[in-house]
């Protein structure tokens, strides 16, 4: 697979709800950079953090555009995520079903046919402000 199959392949797998497909991407000692807090180390952290998602946020992701390099050693993609926000998130707003809709982008590192780093930005207070009251 190339790195725009695997990435795409780790988008359909969570816009799918899938997220045994999902660490089935990444590596044993995969990075999670994420946008508002400490790095996750290892496919344990990542499949924790996915599993909360799934608990606190449903979301679909649309408009996925994937770039990579030649050597495929490295990706991008930018997308929307369209969610409803279900339980809520220490430190967050209280959750009450709320909607919304923001842009966002991942980058990524590959190896041997493993994602070994993702990092995500998204505009952590226009979320903030769309859930909120």
């Amino acid at each position: 697979m190339t790195a725009q199959d695997i990435i795409a392949a780790y988008f359909n797998a969570f816009n799918a709800g899938d997220g045994a497909a999902m660490l089935a991407l990444v590596s044993d000692d995969v990075e999670h950079h994420v946008n508002q807090g400490e790095i996750r180390r290892g496919r344990a952290a990542f499949a924790a953090f996915c599993a909360h998602m799934g608990v606190s946020y449903r979301e679909q992701l649309s408009d996925l555009v994937i770039f990579a390099t030649a050597d495929g050693a490295r990706a991008a993609a930018e997308f929307t995520v369209h969610g409803t926000y279900l339980q809520t998130d220490p430190g967050l707003p209280e959750a009450h079903g709320q909607s919304y809709r923001l842009p966002a982008g991942s980058f990524f590192t590959l190896a041997d046919g493993r994602i070994t780093r993702i990092t995500t930005y998204y505009n952590l207070q226009d979320w903030i402000a769309q859930v909120s009251p």
